[in-house]
């Protein structure tokens, strides 16, 4: 799978394959934003294991389109962390198993 994870106006948006692949129908991800690791944790509400780990927020997966893309608005977690949120390409990790996304900020 080879999909691209865009951050545009303090969204991070999803292309379909990848909501399809981590999320399914599930329509809210626990975030984690890792300050020692200038890197943003996304997985469905479904992981369990995350919230004993990480203590995450939960937020909406947004539609965008009739793709099916969807979006997660971090600007609080931008502004609180003093991030760059300059519209880019991120590079991110996906952890199938467990069904985590990595995104480098």
């Amino acid at each position: 799978m080879r999909s691209n994870i865009l951050l545009r106006s303090s969204h991070i948006y999803l292309e379909n394959e990848l909501v399809q692949t981590i999320f399914g129908k599930i329509e809210y991800a626990y975030v984690k934003y890792l300050k020692d690791q200038k890197r943003l944790l996304l997985t469905p509400v479904s992981s369990q294991w995350f919230v004993k780990i990480y203590d995450p927020t939960q937020f909406l997966l947004k539609s965008r389109n009739l793709k099916g893309d969807r979006t997660v608005a971090i600007r609080e977690i931008l502004i609180d962390n003093d991030l760059d949120a300059t519209d880019r390409e991120l590079t991110f990790e996906i952890v199938a198993k467990t069904k985590l996304i990595k995104i480098n900020l």
